[in-house]
């Protein structure tokens, strides 16, 4: 009876004060730090507020391997977990994943192209792009041949661990345009090729793996440029004001919000996702870090300055590169095991 009432708890009627006795909690599991901040802004606190049930937040770092060992055993804690594009396409076709039902998406006519995928929906968009500390470093690296040029620019470089972004970034350095990465990395003498250009910098890379890592890391000076999130980059540089990024030969992707396969709140997961793609919270959410909005009546209230400075904004994407997720769907395994095999050489 209980869950039936708060399945049929419809986003017209949110306005209306939760009774206290229907109060529950839905687990979101997301990537933490300054995403979770802006997330419990923009979706957590206002999700309690109009509906009564709270949201329990954990985080992770993106490996599903938690996930699938509570899938295999059908004891499912998680009810909503953040996921990026690629990992969404291989849950999705491995059975972590539930399909979703479009219905339960609210008015879907109003999502950017790419938001709505068989097992998720998307969250924000944002870039991976090349970021350096002004006050850390001599002269003003442009493009990924300057992040491989430790000639001209000594010292360390930090690049997120693992195969994605980093074949891709090496290709750049080594001359390929950001239309033709995949095409090239879609070939084997084009993945050849980009570990051999990794090759080159192995010996002065810092790897990361938390989005946090490059902000320390360009702060303290342990690395001078590093590959980043937009948004992590953003919101440091209220305190760290020599931050710049090159938004030239970054990757834009979305995030997604999915619904993992045994889910025991699915009417309140569903009802959680609906509400965090509502206008007002994509809004709050881009206010708070700069990812671009998934719904684009949101964009339409956002202030000038705030839009300008998001992955979406025309010359931030003019150079950039879209993850393929395809690609990564159909290769990345293959991939990540010859990045693994390659990083202990």
């Amino acid at each position: 009876m209980l869950r039936a009432v708060r399945g049929g708890l419809l986003f017209g009627l949110l306005g209306s004060a939760a009774m206290p006795a229907l109060a529950d909690y839905v687990t979101v599991i997301s990537f933490g730090g300054a995403n979770k901040e802006a997330q419990e802004v923009a979706f957590y606190k206002p999700f309690k507020e109009v509906t009564g049930n709270a949201v329990v937040h954990g985080s992770y770092n993106g490996d599903l391997a938690k996930l699938k060992r509570m899938v295999e055993i059908s004891h499912v804690s998680w009810d909503v977990v953040e996921v990026e594009a690629p990992e969404l396409a291989r849950g999705c076709e491995a059975g972590l994943f539930m399909k979703l039902d479009p219905k339960t998406l609210g008015n879907t006519a109003d999502l950017v192209p790419g938001a709505i995928q068989p097992c998720g929906v998307g969250i924000f968009v944002w870039t991976t792009l090349l970021a350096y500390n002004q006050n850390k470093l001599q002269g003003t690296p442009s493009s990924w041949a300057d992040f491989w040029d430790t000639k001209k620019f000594p010292g360390k470089r930090g690049l997120r661990w693992g195969a994605k972004y980093s074949l891709e970034f090496a290709l750049m350095a080594d001359g390929v345009a950001p239309r033709d990465v995949y095409k090239v990395l879609s070939t084997n003498d084009g993945v050849d090729r980009a570990f051999r250009k990794l090759d080159e910098l192995k010996p002065n890379i810092n790897w990361w793996k938390s989005g946090q890592d490059p902000v320390r890391d360009l702060a303290d000076g342990s690395v001078v440029m590093s590959s980043a999130y937009n948004g992590r980059i953003a919101a440091a540089q209220a305190e760290q004001k020599g931050f710049r990024m090159v938004w030239a030969g970054g990757i834009y992707d979305f995030d997604f919000w999915a619904l993992p396969s045994g889910v025991f709140k699915k009417e309140l997961a569903e009802q959680f996702v609906n509400f965090a793609g509502q206008p007002q919270q994509q809004k709050a959410f881009a206010e708070n870090i700069s990812y671009g909005p998934t719904n684009r009546k949101a964009v339409e209230l956002l202030a000038p300055d705030v839009a300008a400075n998001l992955p979406t904004a025309p010359q931030n994407i003019a150079n950039a590169v879209g993850m393929d997720v395809a690609f990564w769907a159909e290769h990345g395994d293959a991939l990540e095991k010859r990045f693994q095999a390659w990083a202990k050489r």
